[in-house]
């Protein structure tokens, strides 16, 4: 019994001695800061991660719109004066086509304000003025 008592007894400073010196390890590497580089590598990825996904929608949009771009190039829309401003301008001498803005204030002189800013945006819309 006595021999049984001794090898515990042995066991238990041999599992004292191991404690103390992994305890040691511990405050060592805890005064060199390896345990905040491990954590700052696990931060740096997952903020990797996040931008790699922004990434990949901002290409995906882009995409999207390349795609909207080609398809108004080949369907554009439609730009065309009502008709009775066509009949008003040619009445003045303003044929289709890019319009000079003096010859235009001078044929809308005889209407009032409001519509001349209506013919004038109707024009701006179908691109015969900048």
């Amino acid at each position: 019994m006595e021999n049984i008592d001794n090898q515990i007894m042995e066991r238990l400073e041999a599992a004292s001695g191991m404690l103390e010196r992994t305890l040691a390890l511990l405050e060592v590497e805890r005064g060199t800061g390896e345990v905040a580089k491990i954590s700052a590598t696990v931060e740096q990825d997952a903020r990797e991660a996040e931008l790699q996904k922004k990434l990949a929608s901002a290409e995906r949009e882009i995409a999207e719109l390349k795609a909207g771009a080609a398809q108004s190039i080949l369907n554009p829309l439609r730009r065309t004066v009502p008709a009775s401003t066509s009949e008003m301008l040619a009445k003045h001498g303003i044929a289709e086509g890019p319009v000079d803005v003096r010859t235009l204030d001078a044929a809308l002189a005889g209407l009032s304000l409001e519509q001349r800013i209506a013919v004038k945006s109707q024009l701006l819309r179908a691109g015969a003025i900048s």
